[in-house]
């Protein structure tokens, strides 16, 4: 459960990048310009992924594939795939569900300030912008992003831009165990139209239900 829940953790903040523009810090860098342009008129997002997650105090990596909804401003569903790790993650506005489906157990909680961090949160609703958030750096190609002030326990947030629809091919998301999160989009299609009953879940006969803190 441990490796799931930093997982999750982590992905509130993905979460935040992937539903709001990036602003620029003023820079006027061609990539950061271009990722906020192409948020400004996105509903919706879908796709497939790619997850890396190396667990520093376990020195252990796992890859995870599977799919991803996002329906903004507070929709989210992340499937990850395989026999052994089949994982459910559907956030519907403040409701979160882990589901897995090997254990036949789902762990429910609230997906609100106090258990992400008011910033990530703030962004996921819509009431911030990334500037206000995150010092905004250039790494080569990509765009380092380093929290302003707390936000849980990420220490930097690495994105690779994309020269397809979706402006956002990959991110990096590094915490203060030195945890590192490597995720990459594949197969990303924006505006679909994700009807909102995507996020419904619905628990199967027999699982065991957990309180999630």
């Amino acid at each position: 459960m441990n490796s799931i829940v930093t997982r999750i953790g982590m992905l509130s903040v993905v979460v935040a990048v992937l539903c709001l523009p990036l602003s620029s810090s003023g820079g006027g860098d061609p990539a950061v310009e271009r990722i906020q342009n192409a948020y400004q008129g996105i509903r919706d997002v879908k796709g497939s992924f790619i997850q890396k997650s190396l667990i520093k105090d376990l020195e252990r990596t796992d890859t995870f594939k599977g799919s991803f909804m996002i329906k903004m401003p507070a929709k989210m569903r992340w499937h990850y795939r395989g026999d052994e790790k089949e994982t459910e993650v559907v956030i519907n506005g403040e409701e979160l569900i882990i589901y897995q489906k090997k254990e036949k157990q789902a762990f429910k909680g609230r997906f609100d300030r106090q258990t992400y961090g008011q910033a990530p949160i703030a962004l996921l609703g819509g009431f911030g912008s990334i500037e206000k958030e995150f010092d905004v750096m250039k790494k080569g190609e990509k765009i380092l992003l380093k929290p302003k002030r707390e936000m849980g326990t990420v220490v930097s947030i690495e994105v690779t831009p994309s020269d397809g629809e979706f402006p956002i091919a990959a991110m990096t998301i590094i915490d203060k165990r030195s945890n590192r999160i490597d995720i990459t989009l594949k197969d990303v299609h924006v505006n679909s139209g994700i009807n909102d009953g995507a996020f419904d879940f619905s628990l199967p006969k027999g699982a065991s239900t957990f309180d999630y803190k």
